[in-house]
């Protein structure tokens, strides 16, 4: 280590908080002293351990370390740091602290990145977060090759995306940065998803489905086994419109920090469908850990959750859902800090009447005594079927009809219905802050400006009183109105809009 060496040096760097970034800006400092190294800044053990991968990547990569004092500070100090992302600017900083890089040039860059004790730069999760952090900051990213597609749905950012430790720092020296391209906008095709017209019978079902897809309103369908339920459930994203940008990159922000990507990402991913088993844990479900990281629920975000078996779930697993269902999103709260991920998703539920699954059912089969009946529906609690706006009881079906060759209605066919509601409704709701569907608009603001019918009124308030339904169950079956008018092409909720809508509570 020369004389005039740099003895510290700092670059920027970033966390992942949530799907958000946060900057950080990591210092390292060489002085005299007996060998020790020291990291400082609220750092995780996965970034306490970045020693020992940091020390070999830099032997193996040619350069050297002095055995000296080192000490590396993460700030903000008050920001918890959990990734080892921070290998690669720490080693970057250190490089320069002992004079083999020159200062300026990490003024040039916001870098991530996890080294392999080889010197290989291994790619992270969160970089879609980064990539947005570091075209806000106006700043070059340094990261991964293998993330390199996740950073090019961000347009505008300059990007470096080195292989080696010795390929960053050849990188840095000769400012070796390029516009990246754009990620490739393919076609998406609804592999893997049945169409509706696969489907036999069920009107009523398939009535709710769409009404459920163009308001963005939850779905429980109750039935005995071998009815058709997941066939419906697993129909609802060959319904649902296609993402919007702003939507994708959602999506795309989640599965990366939750480190679902395969390495190749495209800008108009399909819809996401999560199918939990029921042995779920609540962090599973809503999200948590150590992380804390995201759950089913944020999984789903502008998608499908199906919850198939649905009273198998545990109670209070189920009931974690009540806060997402309502706000659209998930604050997971700790010692050091509170994390919040998105989680507008539509819910479909599908569960048998009773453990057996044959209750009611008109070949008698069923062996439920009524105590047990009771007790199984009672899994799913009050407050949460009160969030749930469509019930919808399926019947199975009679196999005369299994071969019945009359022409059904395709998933095409009704996507474009559900199109034009959910356009009507960002027309209607442009003024409002965030993304607003009929399932969730504000249940005052609807009944003032909704457009009820006199007489939709009246219904509405008459079979409210004698269903002795709740305030919250009132609003949502105006809501559900809502959506049934907007799929007929109609500006005002009218009395026949009402009475559909009535159909679908439990």
């Amino acid at each position: 280590m020369g004389a005039n060496c740099a003895m510290l040096a700092s670059i920027r760097s970033a966390a992942v908080v949530g799907i958000d970034a946060r900057e950080v800006i990591v210092e390292a400092d060489i002085s005299r002293g007996m060998p020790n190294w020291t990291i400082v800044g609220l750092a995780s053990a996965a970034v306490k351990e970045s020693r020992q991968r940091v020390v070999a990547a830099i032997l193996n990569s040619g350069y050297s370390l002095p055995s000296r004092r080192v000490t590396v500070n993460l700030a903000p100090a008050d920001l918890p740091k959990r990734s080892s992302a921070f290998d690669l600017p720490i080693a970057l900083a250190l490089l320069v602290a002992t004079g083999q890089l020159e200062a300026e040039c990490l003024s040039r860059a916001l870098a991530v990145g996890e080294l392999a004790l080889d010197g290989s730069i291994r790619p992270v999760h969160g970089v879609l977060s980064v990539a947005r952090l570091a075209a806000a900051l106006e700043l070059p990213l340094m990261m991964p090759i293998r993330n390199s597609d996740e950073a090019s749905l961000v347009s505008g950012l300059r990007i470096a995306a080195p292989a080696t430790l010795r390929d960053a720092v050849e990188q840095l020296q000769s400012s070796a940065f390029r516009n990246c391209e754009s990620a490739p906008a393919v076609e998406h095709l609804d592999e893997g998803v049945p169409d509706l017209s696969d489907l036999v019978g069920q009107e009523s079902a398939r009535r709710a489905l769409e009404i459920a897809a163009a308001g963005a309103h939850g779905l429980v369908l109750t039935g005995p086994p071998g009815s058709g339920k997941t066939l419906l459930a697993r129909c609802m994203p060959g319904i649902l419109p296609r993402l919007l940008e702003t939507e994708a990159l959602e999506v795309i922000a989640i599965h990366s920090v939750a480190g679902l990507l395969n390495g190749h990402v495209v800008k108009t991913p399909p819809r996401p469908f999560r199918a939990p088993h029921h042995t779920v844990s609540v962090a599973g479900l809503v999200g948590g850990g150590p992380g804390p990281r995201p759950g089913e629920v944020s999984l789903a975000h502008r998608g499908v959750l199906f919850l198939d078996e649905m009273l198998e779930f545990a109670r209070g697993t189920l009931d974690a859902m009540r806060q997402p269902l309502e706000d659209g999103h998930v604050t997971i709260v700790r010692a050091a800090a509170s994390v919040r991920f998105p989680a507008q998703f539509t819910l479909v539920g599908a569960m048998n009447p009773c453990p057996c699954g044959y209750a009611g059912d008109v070949s008698g089969r069923c062996v439920c005594a009524a105590s047990d009946v009771v007790r199984y529906r009672a899994k799913l609690s009050g407050p949460l079927a009160d969030r749930i706006d469509l019930h919808v009881p399926v019947s199975a079906l009679p196999l005369e009809q299994l071969g019945a060759g009359a022409p059904r209605e395709t998933s095409a066919a009704v996507r474009g219905r559900v199109e034009a509601a959910r356009q009507r409704q960002r027309d209607r709701y442009a003024r409002m802050k965030g993304d607003i569907w009929n399932g969730s608009v504000p249940g005052r603001w609807l009944d003032r400006h909704g457009g009820l019918a006199h007489d939709a009124r009246k219904l509405l308030v008459t079979a409210a009183e004698r269903m002795g339904i709740s305030a919250r169950a009132y609003h949502r079956v105006l809501r559900v109105g809502r959506t049934i008018a907007d799929l007929d092409g109609v500006s005002s909720i009218e009395s026949t809009h009402v009475a559909e809508a009535l159909r679908f509570r439990q």
